[in-house]
């Protein structure tokens, strides 16, 4: 009975000076690969080349800690009740960021058992995936934002109903006793079609008297701290 315990708890397998090099060294390699992907393809409003590189750092220190794992469920067990104790309060602003610290992980998993064929497939196909799609963004669709007296709210309605063909989604209605205020969903391509009008939608709502403000804003998906 032992026996069975301390063969349960012992590694089962030394690597070489030369394994471990190579899994840290594929590690590394596939790091950069993530490194370039993200420099790449970012869309986002601020690019955090300390975030690039702690990427690399990241597949680069799972891979050391597989290699040291290995078969050993004693440090296996180790290592989760250390990692138990670490919190990580870092806000994730963008949700492609945790796609990249995922894939920057298993990037490091595969080196450190040193399962680099499907780390070189896996890296390929993710990074072609990200090269032609990470880019996208969400910026087809404008919001008019309208305020004005409220004595003149079915006026608005049908100004902006009219400039537009119907072709426009209320979907903010604010009001108060003396002001209403509109906020309507306009995709880009009906926006640059109505624009060919001899007046803008501002000049046309502005021409109306008691309008306070008109704002058209792009819309956004991300999320800025």
């Amino acid at each position: 009975m032992n026996e069975l315990i301390e063969n349960i708890f012992k590694t089962t397998g030394t690597l070489s000076t030369e394994q471990i090099m190579m899994n840290i060294v594929m590690a590394l390699v596939l790091g950069l690969v993530v490194f370039a992907s993200y420099l790449y393809t970012h869309a986002g409003t601020i690019y955090s080349t300390k975030f690039n590189i702690s990427l690399v750092m990241l597949t680069i220190v799972t891979a050391i800690v597989m290699t040291v794992i290995q078969n050993n469920i004693a440090l296996s067990l180790g290592t989760i009740g250390a990692l138990s104790i670490v919190r990580f309060r870092t806000a994730i602003k963008d949700p492609r960021d945790t796609i990249y610290i995922f894939w920057a992980i298993s990037m490091g998993l595969c080196c450190g058992i040193s399962t680099f064929t499907i780390a070189i497939i896996g890296a390929i196909v993710i990074f072609l995936f990200l090269l032609f799609f990470g880019r996208i963004k969400n910026s087809d669709r404008l919001l008019l934002v309208i305020r004005g007296n409220r004595k003149i709210e079915g006026e608005i309605e049908s100004t902006v109903f009219n400039y537009f063909n119907g072709k426009t989604n209320l979907r903010v209605k604010n009001t108060s006793p003396e002001t209403v205020e509109f906020i309507y969903e306009i995709s880009r391509k009906q926006y640059n079609k109505a624009s060919v009008n001899t007046l803008s939608i501002t000049d046309t709502l502005y021409k109306m008297k008691s309008i306070d403000y008109v704002n058209i804003v792009c819309q956004n998906d991300e999320i800025n701290g």
